[in-house]
């Protein structure tokens, strides 16, 4: 086989295996491996078809392994140009260490390999993506909610130590109030009441918290996550007008070189 011939198989074989056809076989071995690790955990199912199982979860890792093999031979170095590549071959690598002594461990994380949904399943790429492309602005999101929560620990710390030491007793006992406080999660009853109960001012302290911490900070960060969302879409929309324009193009000279075939003819 000449270069040339070796590289239109290699091209031929990676339109393949990215094709819908395998890309849906890999997705329901995913699936049914995800069931047949779930099974695992029961020793009633163990002891009646456990041979079964194990045999079956060894033919799904060697398709995973037969996939990946197919794609590095097809893309080369190329492969691992793409972070999702890169994911795929690391969790597929995981499920082929052997899992004994020490990395016994490592057997509790072959369920890893149900997240390769993520790279398989295009919607669930894109929610990724999305969260990645949402990191910088979270980050600082994040830090707004960091100053926040410093500033009523300093508060709460201070002004509540003494009666409720052990809601505020601390700093960090402080954090840990405001941030159950937050998460809505029996702040009232298990902390509030009991405070207004002695302090009847207390909810002077509690509203702005969690009017600022509950309601707008993390508001913020929906509202980043679904701009870098619109922004994939925005981005998918503009790359499908791309080869759309390209495909005009492509017609728009063969239309011209058929003109001129036409010409020259009469």
């Amino acid at each position: 086989m000449t270069e040339p011939q070796r590289a239109g198989f290699r091209q031929r074989l990676g339109r393949w295996i990215e094709s819908p056809g395998p890309r849906n076989f890999i997705i329901a071995l995913i699936l049914v491996n995800a069931v047949i690790l779930g099974l695992e955990t029961s020793p009633a199912v163990m002891e009646r078809i456990g041979g079964v199982l194990i045999f079956a979860n060894q033919l799904i890792l060697a398709a995973f392994v037969l996939e990946l093999m197919i794609k590095l031979f097809a893309f080369d170095f190329r492969f691992f140009r793409s972070g999702w590549n890169v994911f795929d071959f690391l969790v597929v690598g995981i499920a082929l260490v052997p899992a004994t002594g020490p990395l016994e461990v490592l057997r509790a994380l072959r369920i890893l390999r149900v997240l390769r949904l993520l790279s398989q399943v295009r919607r669930l790429r894109n929610i990724i993506e999305s969260l990645m492309r949402a990191l910088p602005g979270m980050g600082w999101t994040a830090a707004l909610l960091l100053l926040v929560f410093y500033i009523f620990a300093v508060m709460g710390t201070m002004m509540f130590r003494e009666a409720f030491p052990e809601y505020w007793g601390s700093l960090g006992r402080s954090f840990f109030s405001l941030f159950q406080i937050m998460t809505l999660e029996s702040w009232s009853s298990a902390i509030a009441r009991p405070m207004l109960e002695e302090i009847p001012l207390a909810w002077m302290y509690f509203v702005p918290f969690i009017l600022v911490s509950s309601f707008m900070v993390l508001n913020l960060f929906i509202a980043i996550i679904v701009s870098a969302t619109n922004a994939i879409h925005e981005d998918e929309e503009a790359e499908e007008r791309r080869r759309l324009l390209v495909e005009l193009k492509k017609i728009n000279r063969r239309l011209e070189h058929l003109e001129e075939v036409a010409e020259r003819r009469e």
